[in-house]
């Protein structure tokens, strides 16, 4: 048993670390077939779970018992596991934390050792397999009804389909398929990248296919006679397409045939491979994989080897008309790289918020121009608090309850492989099918390099383009204007940024309005500047660390491009406006028709004195007397008399301030009743004859 450090015994102590994993891993995915019994000496351990045959034991664990007990357990039957740290009643110090960490290392060596072993140990057994088994047979029933051949495969003693899957040349693992085509891999077995060849590699001439599954390269090999590779799942076509680019070299034709699937993983994963090495991608014109093309009667011959989809004749190419797709009409392209820029303060993520906001939430028009709904996949690279305010505002303004959108928790340097490759499986996670924007926001906070160097500049570009691409979205980048005064006019960095842009837009502002104007429009003459228009709005229940209310500005479009003054308050000023607010909560007035009526000023001076920090009364009366002065003359409040109403440009409260009002009015209804029951539960109720009737 562990020895258990300083500060284990408590109370209410823990189990031992024994126990502890022991419970870990019962109670993790991996299942078990019996409880496990643990030791914790540094060495692996093995295990077996549900799925394992005969002798078969793909669990495993590494438990460490000194200092403070650690380690890790997993399962090589579906690539599970899972760091484990013992509960040692107490918070750990940053010394142990360090030690788990390198115990964790040691553990993860351990069991990189240990799964090539096992590895070895399946790829034996599936050799040992290979000499048991015969050639499968023709008329097999998954291969009837599939309409193609025997090439190389092999038939188990149960019936089943029996496929080698090679892996750097050597047998590494199987596939089995059952009569009714039920695929399985030999458990534990390595796949990644694995792949198994219909003809010679390298092939004698002529170019190279790449399938998901074996009746669709079949099929292949049988209408082109060609080597066709099987590369078992969609999610395996980029690493074995990876490979064979590296075994043939740069001048082999290589060809991805992916599937059509109504999900759309199999196109994405085609082109992925495809963008990944060079090659061309072909896809099947209906909802199946090239199999099914054929079975259905289609000429596979002619679509694989038809002609070129990357080289067009010119007549053709101009025969049919081909209209740009819009996000936004006239400022935005589907599918396209466009870059917001301005000087600090300008607006540019307020502009670009309220056009992707507008997609999320189906709003179909922005400035009188056709917006197109889509998901939004918004990469914020810092600011978040006020992201939130803005989002917030934007929402209660336009009335909006849900947003098609999701906001990064930081940034990424996007123009790495390791950063690309998360930007991607993040958004894959979200298992959103209709992805149409995806901003960068700034571009400075998510290109590692230097935005002046074209070579820097090509790989966030290549980026970009690879996120558009997956995804079959518009990329937007939030960029800066340069830092001279000549400069100001222009985007910041390499000349490369404004040659790959599909549109360009500056945003500056003209008086207190924000001024948008094209720059760069790739396929279309540039369209008229567009004045937006700052709206002020209040976030009820929001409050800064000084206790100020929290407000944020909308953008609507000014056709006029006239000004609007917004006139700065003081913090004395916001304090009263949030102490109007608080009496309107609470003591504001109804008219007839249940509209909010104004505050009283009795009402809202006790709302200010409560607020204001100031033990003097005198002083409190004559702040609050000077501030409502202030108000009323910059026309934020309008008084009538002796009540006092907030100025149309805050009317989108004045549906909060019912709302609460109106709360208020019930629950006090509610007490009255509850006036009217007396301690033995019963309700005396006046009868109409003045008497009380009793009823329990």
């Amino acid at each position: 048993m562990a020895t258990l450090p300083t500060g284990w015994d408590r109370e209410i102590k823990p189990d031992t670390p024994e126990t502890q994993l022991q419970n870990a891993i019962a109670n993790s995915a991996i299942a078990p077939k019996r409880p496990v019994r643990v030791t914790l000496d540094g060495k692996i351990h093995r295990f077996a779970v549900v799925g394992d045959k005969n002798t078969e034991k793909a669990g495993w664990y590494i438990g460490f018992g000194d200092n403070i007990p650690a380690g890790m357990f997993g399962s090589w039957r579906g690539s599970v596991e899972s760091k484990w740290l013992a509960d040692v009643g107490r918070e750990l110090t940053a010394e142990e934390i360090a030690a788990c960490e390198r115990r964790m290392a040691e553990a993860a060596a351990i069991r990189d050792e240990e799964r090539r072993k096992y590895r070895e140990q399946i790829a034996n057994a599936v050799m040992n397999i290979l000499q048991t088994v015969t050639p499968a047979e023709p008329g097999h029933s998954y291969l009837q009804r599939k309409q193609v051949g025997v090439y190389g495969i092999y038939q188990t003693g149960d019936g089943r389909l029996m496929i080698p899957i090679i892996l750097d040349g050597r047998i590494a693992s199987a596939q089995y398929i059952a009569a009714d085509g039920q695929k399985q891999f030999h458990g534990g077995g390595e796949v990644k990248g694995g792949y198994f060849a219909l003809g010679p590699l390298p092939p004698q001439e002529g170019p190279i296919y790449v399938a998901e599954g074996y009746a669709t390269a079949a099929s292949i090999y049988e209408a082109t006679g060609a080597t066709a590779v099987m590369a078992l799942n969609a999610g395996n076509l980029p690493p074995v397409a990876k490979w064979l680019r590296e075994k043939l070299g740069p001048v082999q034709e290589i060809v991805i045939v992916g599937d059509n699937d109504e999900s759309s993983t199999g196109q994405a994963a085609a082109n992925e491979a495809a963008t990944l090495i060079g090659a061309r991608v072909i896809i099947p014109p209906e909802i199946g994989d090239v199999n099914d093309y054929v079975t259905a009667g289609g000429d596979l011959k002619a679509l694989l080897t038809g002609k070129s989809t990357w080289l067009t004749a010119a007549d053709d190419f101009c025969a049919k008309p081909a209209p740009i797709r819009w996000l936004i009409k006239k400022w935005i392209q589907a599918g396209g790289l466009a870059m917001v820029y301005g000087d600090s303060g300008t607006g540019k993520t307020f502009v670009v918020l309220d056009w992707v906001l507008r997609m999320a939430a189906g709003i179909d028009t922005w400035a009188g121009l056709r917006v197109r709904p889509g998901g939004v996949v918004y990469l914020a690279g810092e600011g978040h608090y006020g992201l939130k305010a803005r989002l917030a505002g934007w929402k209660k303004y336009h009335n909006v309850e849900h947003l098609n959108a999701w906001i990064s928790s930081g940034a990424c340097d996007l123009n790495t492989s390791e950063g690309l490759a998360k930007t991607i499986s993040e958004i894959r996670a979200l298992e959103a099918q209709d992805i149409a924007v995806i901003v960068v926001d700034t571009l400075h906070r998510f290109l590692i390099g230097d935005e002046n160097k074209a070579t820097d500049t090509k790989t966030m570009l290549d980026a970009c383009s690879k996120l558009s691409q997956t995804f079959d979205c518009t990329v937007i980048l939030v960029h800066h204007t340069g830092v001279n005064q000549e400069a100001k006019g222009r985007a910041r960095g390499s000349s490369a940024w404004r040659g790959a842009l599909d549109n360009q837009i500056l945003v500056s502002t003209s008086g207190d309005n924000i001024k948008l104007e094209q720059v760069k429009q790739k396929d279309c003459e540039l369209a008229d500047p567009i004045y937006l228009e700052r709206i002020p709005v209040h976030l009820p229940g929001w409050f800064d660390e000084d206790g100020a209310a929290v407000s944020t500005i909308v953008l609507e479009p000014d056709e006029h491009g006239g000004e609007k003054v917004i006139t700065a308050l003081s913090k004395t000023q916001h304090l009263g406006l949030q102490a109007y607010r608080e009496a309107a909560e609470t003591y504001g007035l109804l008219d007839e028709y249940g509209n909010f009526a104004g505050v009283r000023e009795n009402d809202w001076r006790n709302a200010f004195y409560s607020k204001y920090e100031s033990a003097k009364q005198d002083t409190k009366k004559k702040v609050f007397q000077r501030i409502r002065k202030e108000l009323i003359e910059k026309k934020e409040i309008i008084c009538d008399g002796d009540t006092y109403m907030l100025s149309s440009d805050y009317e989108l409260e004045f549906g909060y301030f019912v709302k609460k009002l109106k709360i208020k009015i019930s629950k006090s209804e509610q007490n009255r009743d509850l006036e009217d029951f007396d301690l033995k539960g019963e309700k005396h109720i006046n009868g109409t004859d003045g008497t009380k009737n009793e009823e329990k």
